[in-house]
């Protein structure tokens, strides 16, 4: 039997093996700052990580330092970090979550960037398409992951509407038609404010905006938009044409403080068959999913597991493992260039205007 060395019996060893253990645990997991205490970190975030093991939301940080510390306290968030700046200059957090107002995602998006942070951003990615081009090429030059959070894009129901449409069972597509409207009724509410990129085009219209291109699997040409306002400059509600290089045409119809006041939903309508989807945002709470053709009609029906789940694990992914991810910063471009092609066919100024001269500042 070989001789082992004494040295190899340091009283310390077992010490420094358990650090050892706990650095490469830590690598093993995305430890998350949260920029800001709004109301949507706790469904978003907290509660799929969780359920997430490859998560943790180890800090939080917020422009008001009672509401984040209180905020902390209810969702045990282990750390309060005194400043976004702070936040993002921390080396015990990988990534950082961004539920900031809309006016707001590019600079900070960008400084986390540039600071080595990988970055999961609220939709509407930017204030508009140019913002959402730099945060884009910030991503690039970082080499860090930048997600935009359309949670609905990882839910199976989101893959099966698009697998729908793509197998051809409903025969030539001729009319794509998406809707997202829900009654906002707070005046003061920064979705009603355009310095800090509001409107419902930008907070309700991103998402029929992001579905009817998923759904055509193209990038579509604005033909015509209306808008309600509910303040110069600020639409309430919103409605435009769309068509496509191959003839097919589209609606998308945005509201968040008139009628319909409540309609979250696609079609779809070939010349063989009709597909109409009921809550493919957030069908965690109901949803189904109506095909028509001439075989029949069929309803089907998909897991409950939360969108934000989905999404999460995705990110986590993408940060550890390189997974490709679906809302990537080119769609996020996209996507943005269809709401300001939007505001200008309805004759209304796009959001973030002068933001551009400081985002980087």
């Amino acid at each position: 039997m070989p001789v082992v060395p004494a040295r190899l019996f340091d009283p310390t060893a077992s010490h420094k093996r358990q650090k050892h253990l706990e650095r490469e645990e830590a690598m093993e997991r995305v430890r998350i700052g949260v920029l800001g205490a709004a109301r949507i970190v706790s469904s978003a975030l907290l509660a799929p990580a969780r359920k997430t093991p490859q998560v943790q939301v180890s800090a939080i940080a917020a422009r008001d330092q009672q509401r984040a510390q209180a905020f902390a306290r209810k969702h045990a968030i282990p750390r309060v970090v005194s400043g976004y700046e702070q936040a993002i200059a921390d080396p015990e957090i990988d990534a950082v979550y961004i539920p900031l107002p809309n006016g707001l995602h590019a600079r900070w998006a960008i400084k986390a960037l540039e600071a080595g942070k990988h970055v999961l951003c609220e939709k509407p990615f930017a204030s508009n398409a140019q913002e959402a081009q730099a945060m884009a090429e910030a991503a690039e030059r970082s080499r860090r992951v930048l997600m935009e959070a359309f949670h609905y894009r990882y839910h199976p129901m989101a893959a099966r509407m698009r697998e729908v449409v793509q197998s051809g069972m409903l025969g030539k597509i001729g009319r794509i038609e998406t809707w997202m409207c829900f009654p906002l009724p707070e005046p003061r509410n920064i979705r009603y404010q355009y310095d800090l990129g509001g409107g419902a085009t930008m907070d309700a219209g991103c998402y029929a905006i992001n579905m009817l291109r998923l759904l055509a699997g193209d990038e579509p040409e604005v033909v015509s938009a209306r808008a309600r306002l509910f303040s110069p400059q600020v639409d309430r509600w919103m409605q435009a044409e769309f068509r496509f290089a191959d003839g097919r045409t589209g609606q998308m119809t945005a509201s968040m403080l008139s009628r319909p006041l409540f309609r979250i939903a696609a079609r779809v309508q070939g010349d063989q068959g009709e597909m109409y989807a009921f809550n493919p945002v957030l069908p965690q709470l109901f949803h189904r999913l109506k095909i028509r053709t001439a075989q029949g009609t069929r309803i089907e029906h998909f897991t409950k597991e939360p969108t934000y789940l989905f999404q999460l694990r995705a990110f986590a992914s993408a940060v550890l493992e390189g997974t490709p991810s679906l809302t990537t910063p080119a769609d996020a471009v996209a996507n943005m260039r269809v709401i300001d092609a939007v505001y200008e066919k309805a004759g209304l100024a796009l959001r973030g205007k002068e933001a551009l001269v400081s985002v980087r500042s």
